[in-house]
Formats: C-alpha cells, sequence, structure tokens
C-alpha cells in the first residue's frame, strides 16, 4: 500500500495545483502520453487495414503505454530512491504524482461556469463549459449549461481525482502513471466512430474496467458528504441504485447519480454531440430547472467528499503504520 505517497499527492495538488509555469516549461504528463497515442494511431490505425487487424494494433497500442508509464514510474522512484533518504524520496515522488490528479483543476474550471453565468448571463456560461464538456455548447439553455457543468464534475470528480489516486494507494507512482496512460487513451481513441471503433475499442474496455472500484468510491464519497452538509444521503443511495444502470457509462452514471439524488436535481437527458441527437434517459427525480447557485452546491458538496477522501487516506496511513 502507498498510503503516504497518496497523501502527499493529494495534499500536494489540492494546495498547488499543476503551475501553469511548469506546464509552460515541460508540459504535463498527459500531453507526454498524447504524444504516444497520436504516433500510435498515425501508424498504425490505418483504414485499409481489416478491422481485427486494428483491434488488434489498438490492443498492442494500450499495452505499449502500459508498459511505458509503468517502466517510467518505476524508473522514477528508483532513481530518486537511490540518491535521497527515504523521507526525501517520498516527498519528491509525491510531489511527482501530484500531477495525475485534476481536484483542483476541476474545481477552478467548473466554478468559472457559475461565475460566467451571473457575471457574463447566459453566453458566458456556454463558452465557459465548452473547456470542461464535448457536447454542442451553442443552443444549451441556462439549466443545460448547469447540467453539463455538474455532470462534468461528477463524472471527473471518478476519474481524474478518485481513480488515480484509487490506484496510487494499489500500485504507487507506476499504478497511477498507468491508470492515466489507460483513461487518456480512452479520450483520446476510446470512441464509437468509424474510425476507432476497433482500434480504440481495447483501450475503451480497459478503461471501464480500471474505473469500476473509482466510481463506486465517489458515489460512496458524495452520499458521505451529502450527510455532513445535511442533505439527504439516503437519496443519493437511492437514486444510484435506480439510476446509475441506465447511464450510458458502466461508471459515469454512479458519481453522477449520487450528485443528482443528494441535490434533488435531475441531470443527463437529452443532448447533441457533434451535431447529432443523442436522446438519454434522465438521473435523478428532482428539479430540472437549474442555475448557477447548483453549480456552486455542486462544488459544496465535491469539496466535502474530497475532504473525506483525504481524511480516508489518513485514516489509513495511520492504520498501516501502527
Amino acid at each position: 500500500m502507498f498510503a503516504e505517497l497518496a497523501l502527499i499527492a493529494v495534499a500536494t495538488e489540492a494546495i498547488i495545483g499543476y503551475p501553469d509555469a511548469v506546464y509552460r516549461l515541460v508540459g504535463h504528463p498527459v500531453t507526454w502520453i498524447g504524444r504516444l497515442i497520436t504516433w500510435c494511431d498515425e501508424s498504425w490505425n490505418s483504414p485499409i487495414r481489416s478491422d481485427d487487424e486494428r483491434r488488434g494494433l489498438g490492443l498492442l497500442t494500450l499495452l505499449l503505454l502500459i508498459a511505458v508509464a509503468v517502466v517510467a514510474g518505476l524508473v522514477i522512484t528508483g532513481i530518486v530512491g537511490r540518491f535521497l533518504p527515504s523521507a526525501a524520496a517520498l516527498l519528491v515522488c509525491g510531489v511527482l504524482a501530484s500531477s495525475l490528479l485534476a481536484q483542483r483543476s476541476l474545481d477552478t474550471h467548473v466554478l468559472a461556469v457559475a461565475t460566467a453565468l451571473e457575471q457574463g448571463g447566459l453566453e458566458a456560461g456556454r463558452q465557459a463549459v465548452t473547456h470542461i464538456v464535448g457536447r454542442d455548447t451553442r443552443t444549451l439553455d441556462e439549466a443545460a449549461v448547469c447540467r453539463a457543468a455538474i455532470e462534468s464534475l461528477a463524472e471527473n470528480f471518478s476519474d481524474g481525482v478518485v481513480a488515480p489516486l484509487f490506484w496510487m494507494v494499489v500500485g504507487g507512482l507506476p499504478g497511477a502513471l498507468a491508470y492515466k496512460a489507460i483513461n487518456t487513451a480512452d479520450s483520446m481513441i476510446g470512441h464509437k466512430s468509424e474510425r476507432y471503433l476497433a482500434f480504440g475499442w481495447a483501450s475503451a474496455r480497459c478503461d471501464d474496467l480500471v474505473n469500476l472500484p473509482a466510481s463506486r468510491l465517489a458515489a460512496l464519497w458524495l452520499a458521505l458528504a451529502a450527510a455532513l452538509l445535511g442533505l439527504s444521503p439516503r437519496a443519493a443511495l437511492a437514486t444510484v441504485w435506480r439510476d446509475a444502470g441506465h447511464h450510458r457509462s458502466p461508471n459515469a452514471g454512479w458519481p453522477e447519480a449520487a450528485m443528482a439524488g443528494a441535490l434533488a436535481i435531475r441531470l443527463s437527458g437529452p443532448r447533441i454531440y457533434h451535431g447529432a441527437p443523442v436522446q438519454e434517459p434522465w438521473v435523478g427525480e428532482g428539479t430540472g430547472d437549474l442555475t448557477a447557485q447548483h453549480i456552486r452546491a455542486a462544488l459544496k458538496l465535491y469539496r466535502v467528499a474530497c475532504g473525506l477522501q483525504i481524511a480516508v487516506l489518513v485514516a489509513l496511513m495511520i492504520s498501516l503504520e501502527q
């Protein structure tokens, strides 16, 4: 178990995030992974190949990504551990691992949508939400903009915060890097488009698998956070039980349903992706008339859930040391 490493990472990310100066200087692990995925895509995902060939090469891409991520993690921890005392090595690895979490940046981007709606109106809100969702935002009304922001907050709480932290506890820096490689591959090539249906199949299925424990944990943290805030954990869990399985994703429905139930709102529903209408079922039975205040309430729930997760890490670290 690597609870100490995870605790340093999540605390570092919560305090300073990923500084813009560092990003401008060296980029980000996701961009490095993305370059390798792009190379594999351009080199191997040729339309003249059969679907079976593309599926096999997509699996090879996934295995290559995981291998590179694990080896990179082992090399980093090995070098740091060789030249630094154990406490300093742990601190350095924890700070490096913080780059794999999106706790602070997610809060910043979702908060920007609420602020834009309040200060600049609907058009400003539409523009702000384009930074965190893939759907067409040009025709969204205020309630739809708010739904998009809250859905993104819930889903990314699971795969941008809980999941990398979970795999960091289980597998240290190599485990967290491997997860990030899988998740990035899914976001880049795990689509059901003609180009990626075969080539991205392995990445999409693997991402579903590695996000399964985190999505359930995310729903639990949100339900417990609802209890601490005087909201209804019962409604959160009941909505998960009833609606999570109706979501298009086997994982995203869990934190979305928990958040919808806790806040007594409706999420998901019909939307437009890449110009095409998509008929999604509703998640939750509450109000659908959402405003910026609902985004702020969702952020409050999210922050308490993040705090709970950190508290559990502290308790886990203490228990392992005894």
